[in-house]
């Protein structure tokens, strides 16, 4: 397994912007850039909907470690996670262990401006969102602040700020 202070791990909700804030930041810090999700993805071929439809949220969290443990096994990555993956206690203590845990917060508003229904978000198909996004914060919030090292607010900024300010606060 890569050293602890090689990876970087963002961490937070739908919409949180882990995904745009962990390309940039990749590039600045010249690291390679891994997301979980789309690994998911890659690997089955499916979407994860399809993947929540099937095997249920139990089996794309069992995914989502697996994608997790394949990109720790890299030097210098910065790794975006979904948003649940706190949810599974194996990748919890996984992401814990590390030094280096971006929380990147954001409020439920934003969420639902930034995080569409889509395949993409399946826990939001079929939902208020609104309901469904406040439910989601108030079990995995705790968890988001209990392995985090760094936290930073998302709301009205850009993913470039972020990164920059991310930088700022790791050196």
């Amino acid at each position: 397994m890569t050293n602890q202070s090689d990876s970087i791990i963002l961490i937070g909700p739908m919409g949180s912007g882990k995904t745009s804030t962990g390309r940039i930041l990749a590039k600045e810090m010249d690291f390679d850039f891994f997301d979980t999700d789309e690994e998911v993805v890659e690997r089955t071929g499916v979407s994860i909907a399809y993947i929540f439809d099937v095997e249920g949220e139990t089996g794309f969290r069992h995914r989502e470690h697996q994608a997790l443990m394949k990109f720790l096994d890299n030097d210098n990555v910065v790794i975006a996670t979904g948003g649940g993956i706190i949810t599974h206690d194996e990748s919890r203590a996984i992401i814990k262990s590390h030094e280096r845990v971006i929380y990147l917060k954001t409020s439920i508003e934003k969420q639902i401006e930034r995080a569409t229904v889509s395949d993409k978000r399946p826990l939001l198909i079929g939902t208020d969102p609104a309901s469904k996004l406040q439910e989601l914060m108030l079990t995995r919030e705790p968890l988001y602040e209990e392995i985090s090292d760094i936290k930073i607010d998302t709301d009205e900024r850009k993913p470039s700020e972020i990164a920059l300010e991310i930088i700022d606060r790791l050196i």
